[in-house]
């Protein structure tokens, strides 16, 4: 076994390979062992991730993927217990990785390396009848729902991009992944192939204000919630992908219906499940989700050397 380091968006052949052995080692698992960015960076030149492939009998057994800040991995079903996971490791050195499902394998894997847990993300989930009460939404007396697509009709599409973008800055400046984006980061987010206008919900202030602008030019956009439909799966589901309220308007009760008018538009397209990514430590949100309806259905852990 050999350890090559390389970028995969330029070896179109050897990066399709490897998102087949990530297919195959999230239908062995039961999760998916790349996340989307992580996925798209093996084709994506533009994300600058680096790629450590394992390379056993002239075929990936393992990859490990780096995108400056942290890394993630994984190894062939086949080819488990080899030690290709540690020569990974091994060669990502003090980069955090991230274990998805965070299954026992990781855990072991990491303990070996002497590391730990230094952050949670959990999914959490609703369906059926408790879906169905926290889909309820008739409106808000001062805000006025529209997509992206009939915002950019109103405003115009470069303008309604800037308030998005300066609203999920003000809501995520904390988040290592999230916050800090620019407009060609948030064009680059739309061109995913499950992207939709219409999954775009934005709450728009009522009153003279929805007639004008900032002194920027900008509407003052009060909050976004950025849906993802997962047609990919039998039956499909829908996912809360981007929920944030701009600075302004925290304070003011609009959190609940930003949340609720999300879940409705998934449930009128015909959702009976949806799901959420949350930081463990934000225990508000957690409690938040937790009285709508929503539990725990995974768990996804970054190691960090001690």
């Amino acid at each position: 076994m050999e350890i090559q380091t390389l970028s995969l968006p330029d070896h179109p052949d050897l990066a399709a390979r490897v998102a087949e052995l990530a297919a195959e080692a999230g239908n062995a698992d039961g999760v998916a062992p790349l996340s989307e960015q992580f996925l798209l960076g093996l084709t994506d030149a533009r994300l600058g991730h680096r790629h450590l492939l394992a390379v056993e009998d002239n075929r990936p057994a393992g990859v490990a993927a780096v995108d400056g800040l942290t890394a993630e991995m994984v190894v062939a079903p086949a080819s488990r217990r080899r030690g290709i996971g540690t020569a990974l490791l091994r060669e990502l050195g003090g980069v955090e990785v991230w274990a998805h499902g965070n299954l026992p394998g990781a855990q072991a894997l990491a303990a070996a390396d002497g590391r730990r847990v230094t952050r949670r993300l959990l999914v959490m989930a609703i369906e059926g009848p408790a879906l169905a009460a926290a889909a309820e939404y008739e409106g808000h007396d001062a805000v006025t729902a529209a997509n992206l697509r009939v915002s950019a009709e109103r405003f115009g599409r470069l303008t309604v991009e800037q308030a998005w973008l300066k609203a999920n800055n003000e809501a995520f400046s904390w988040h290592p992944e999230q916050g800090g984006w620019d407009l060609a980061r948030l064009r680059r987010a739309t061109e995913a192939e499950w992207f939709s206008e219409e999954d775009v919900l934005f709450l728009w202030p009522d009153g003279p204000a929805l007639a004008g602008a900032d002194g920027d030019g900008v509407p003052p956009l009060a909050g976004f919630h950025w849906t993802k439909w997962h047609a990919e799966s039998t039956p499909a589901f829908g996912e809360v992908y981007v929920v944030g309220l701009a600075s302004d308007f925290r304070g003011r009760g609009l959190g609940d219906p930003l949340l609720r008018v999300g879940l409705s538009h998934m449930v009128r397209k015909g959702a009976d499940r949806v799901i959420l990514y949350v930081e463990a430590d934000n225990e508000p949100a957690v409690r938040a989700y937790g009285k709508l309806g929503f539990t725990v259905a995974e768990e996804h852990a970054v190691y960090a050397n001690q």
